[in-house]
């Protein structure tokens, strides 16, 4: 008897975290993707280490859909907007805030390795830090229409979705705690996040 009832007061919880929790990440990594300060990477591992601990079948499987989704909703709109602000005389502010999220310098390095790679830099551009702004600027430079630019996309946020639930799902195996696998998860996904550009810093420092 104590085992069914904790059965049953555990299937009500894990539905309504699923009816709160998929519509909600969706939400937060769309909004992600148009404003670039919101933490996605951590948000999706978060998700997959709360699913990793589920009992529900395929939870995994739509974290996976549900973030790979929206970073790709967020970024065919971004980069519709960035279009739109290339072909207005005044610009806009969207394509404002494109361009002061991309260096000069990386702006560069973009367009270059655009320029020899083609799309499959924009599945690079999504697995490193503060790389996705650079390379969607020089993709709108480079006057790419909306289908090319969703074309290599699509492959990109499906990759960037699976690593970051990879992330979550390692966390959660660790832990047997969600929480615990949580604050580890968010712990490795920012480390990831500052490392790259820590030893920037370094190698760009003067010696001496």
């Amino acid at each position: 008897m104590m085992t069914l009832a904790a059965a049953t007061t555990v299937a009500p919880a894990e539905s309504t975290q699923q009816a709160l929790g998929y519509p909600s990440l969706f939400l937060l990594v769309l909004i992600g993707a148009l404003v670039p300060v919101v933490p996605t990477g951590a948000l999706v591992s978060s998700a997959a280490v709360v699913a990793f601990h589920q009992t529900a079948p395929f939870s995994l499987a739509l974290v996976f859909v549900t973030a790979s989704l929206a970073a790709f909703c967020g970024d065919a709109a971004l980069y519709w907007l960035g279009r739109r602000g290339m072909r207005s005389r005044n610009g806009s502010r969207w394509l404002a805030a494109i361009r002061s999220r991309a260096p000069e310098e990386r702006l560069a390095r973009a367009q270059e390795k655009l320029a020899d790679h083609g799309t499959a830099v924009l599945v690079l551009s999504r697995l490193v830090p503060a790389g996705r702004i650079p390379v969607m600027l020089a993709c709108l430079m480079a006057d790419w229409p909306l289908r090319r630019f969703v074309r290599g996309d699509l492959p990109a946020c499906l990759a960037w979705a699976v690593t970051y639930q990879l992330i979550g799902i390692l966390g959660g195996s660790l832990f047997p705690e969600p929480w615990q696998g949580v604050v580890a998860a968010v712990a490795l996904t920012l480390l990831i996040g500052v490392v790259p550009g820590l030893w920037r810093r370094v190698r760009e420092r003067p010696a001496g």
